[in-house]
């Protein structure tokens, strides 16, 4: 199995790095785990609506060309199913179970992500009706997906 995190954007902040970075060393003995960065657009607060969607739509281009047809691929959304722990374990399982063998988690831009995204997810789920940077979010799905791990697993963890 394959794990995939597609962001927008560079990550350039150390700690949340080295932070990513002890995650992944923690899936290693679990799954395959990346982080696919692509080019951001750049997006002043001053855009008209056809602007944002025309930026949503480029960075949208950008991450679709990194999914496969065969992925299973989870869209974070604010607007999203919530989702707690136990049950973003249970949908990797679930996943797996259906012969997927690469699951990709997409973070949008600023921005959110373009409707073409969100149509190609199989899932779309949400972490709370909090807005977090999205670089920040990649750190936190890190960890969720190493918790869904050992939730699958049946290894101890925090509830």
């Amino acid at each position: 199995m394959k794990v995939t995190i597609i962001g927008v954007g560079k990550l350039k902040e150390k700690y949340l790095k080295q932070g990513i970075a002890e995650y992944a060393k923690r899936l290693g003995k679990y799954t395959k785990f990346e982080i696919i960065e692509v080019p951001d657009e750049q997006a002043p607060e001053n855009l008209s609506e056809a602007e944002m969607l025309q930026v949503k739509q480029k960075e949208g281009e950008r991450i679709l060309s990194k999914i496969k047809d065969t992925d299973y691929v989870y869209a974070l959304v604010i607007q999203g199913k919530l989702i707690s722990s136990e049950n973003l374990a249970k949908t990797m399982e679930n996943a797996t179970i259906q012969g997927k063998s690469h699951l990709v988690f997409v973070i949008g831009g600023s921005l959110g992500l373009s409707d073409e995204v969100v149509k190609r997810s199989n899932e779309q789920i949400s972490f709370g009706r909090i807005t977090l940077p999205h670089q920040l979010m990649r750190l936190v799905l890190s960890e969720q997906v190493y918790r869904g791990f050992r939730i699958m697993n049946g290894h101890a963890y925090h509830k």
